[in-house]
């Protein structure tokens, strides 16, 4: 009898497999319907913007699968990129995954609804979210990481991402552990994704998420139909993705570690300001500080690495004005909020947040590790000065939003699109989500009507 040992791939599958709703805690049932709730409001709101503009005129198919916003349906795969690009399309989807798991695995769960004809439950969709975000965050920690795996170019939204969308695709699909192996293989060949976007803010950031719910689907769809996929992938071997993307941080032991106890999705964010997650803690330490009297410099001492991609003093447009720890600095000061009309053009030409950049400094500090939150030094008019680090950011799983805030950051995404009733029809459906016997009465929630206004070049968000 021919004897091996189980591949890195296979356990994987073979959990993602038997796993069962049921085997999910309560606080993490809770916490992928806030999640869910959260994708769904910054998806509907970048349904209006310049990059989803695009995703929609390069893929303008139709099809089964719901155009989130719209009443015009679509190939499922087509759906699964426009709605992957919508939902990161204003920086204010969820961080802390892949690094944005909703982005991706949402998207493609619901696209992969409309390639099937076997009935989904809500909590059969909902379990196979968490699912999704559990993989791709894991693929990444395999990478040895955000830090390590993206401080080498790639970005792991797209690269790890994909993975994700591939194995949560796969159970909305009835593959079993055979077949999402075979997904999860495919999707190694799809995966990529680099950080050349933040040299000029190219939108090709926007295209990551909705690239990587696509390539995820595909690859659930071709091993739903029988293709074999490649299983070595987290082997080091030739050609394997570890070796290939991670060669000198890989930690494939992460892959596995805890699988089933420590579920990833209890480690993401919920973003209450419309930027770069490694902007937040700056921003809550700048706005707390601020409440003590007028403000005319700021000092920020940072790590290397958020200096390198959040140091931009010249950003040009609304993708890389969300990456700007000084403009959103700035903003924050000048008009007292970070949500996206902070970031839109009017407020970016301003002339009075070219002034306040003049004051902010940043000072990158070596002995900070990568990801360690910044010191922010104010100092006041009256001549005095403060210095204070946030060191869990508003929106961390240690410091959430509450429910009210949740709340009214979704309805002021979705109702400008989907009208009040539907916002308000929509939260119900995903806060009851587990009681729903088709999750095809959520996805009709999705579809816009007369209160959207997509086509009209006043709607969009630039």
């Amino acid at each position: 009898m021919n004897m091996r040992e189980t591949l890195l791939s296979e356990r994987l599958a073979n959990f993602i497999a038997a796993s069962s709703f049921h085997d999910l805690p309560p606080e993490v049932v809770a916490k992928a319907k806030r999640h869910l709730l959260d994708t769904l409001g910054a998806a509907l709101a970048g349904t209006r913007t310049e990059p989803a503009r695009h995703a929609r005129n390069v893929m303008d198919s139709t099809g089964a699968a719901v155009g989130w916003g719209r009443a015009k349906g679509a190939n499922p795969r087509d759906a699964a990129f426009i709605n992957g690009v919508a939902a990161h399309a204003l920086e204010l989807d969820d961080s802390g995954g892949c690094d944005h798991s909703g982005a991706v695995v949402v998207p493609a769960v619901f696209a992969a609804l409309a390639s099937t004809e076997r009935p989904v439950s809500g909590a059969t969709l909902l379990h196979a979210i968490v699912l999704g975000y559990d993989v791709a965050r894991r693929v990444l920690e395999a990478c040895g990481g955000y830090a390590a795996h993206n401080s080498r170019g790639w970005h792991s939204t797209m690269s790890c991402g994909v993975f994700g969308a591939a194995a949560a695709s796969a159970r909305v699909l009835g593959c079993d552990a055979r077949g999402i192996g075979a997904a999860l293989g495919h999707a190694a060949s799809f995966a990529g994704g680099l950080w050349g976007f933040i040299h000029d803010g190219a939108q090709t950031k926007r295209l990551h998420s909705g690239r990587a719910a696509e390539g995820g689907l595909t690859a659930a769809l071709l091993a739903a139909n029988g293709m074999g996929g490649a299983t070595r992938i987290f082997e080091d071997v030739w050609g394997g993705f570890l070796r290939t993307y991670a060669p000198e941080s890989a930690c494939p032991d992460a892959l596995l570690a805890d699988l089933g106890t420590n579920w990833k999705l209890m480690r993401c964010s919920i973003k209450p300001h419309a930027c770069c997650r490694s902007i937040h803690a700056a921003l809550d330490a700048l706005l707390e500080l601020a409440r003590h009297g007028p403000v005319v410099q700021v000092r920020v001492r940072l790590s290397v690495f958020v200096h390198g991609m959040c140091g931009d003093f010249t950003p040009v447009n609304l993708a890389s004005a969300q990456m700007s720890m000084p403009y959103a600095l700035a903003a924050a000061l000048v008009f007292g909020r970070t949500d996206i009309d902070a970031f839109l053009r009017r407020a970016r030409e301003d002339e009075r947040v070219a002034a306040m950049m003049t004051r902010i400094v940043l000072e990158p500090d070596p002995s900070l590790a990568d990801l360690d939150e910044p010191d922010v030094t104010v100092a006041y008019a009256n001549g005095a000065s403060r210095t204070l680090r946030a060191a869990i950011a508003l929106g961390d799983p240690r410091n959430p939003l509450d429910d009210d805030r949740l709340f009214a950051k979704y309805r002021g995404l979705a109702e400008d699109v989907i009208g009040v009733e539907g916002a308000d029809a929509l939260a119900r459906a995903v806060w009851n989500i587990e009681t729903c016997a088709d999750a095809r009465e959520i996805t009709d929630l999705l579809g816009g009507g007369a209160h959207t206004t997509l086509h009209t070049a006043a709607s969009e968000l630039v």
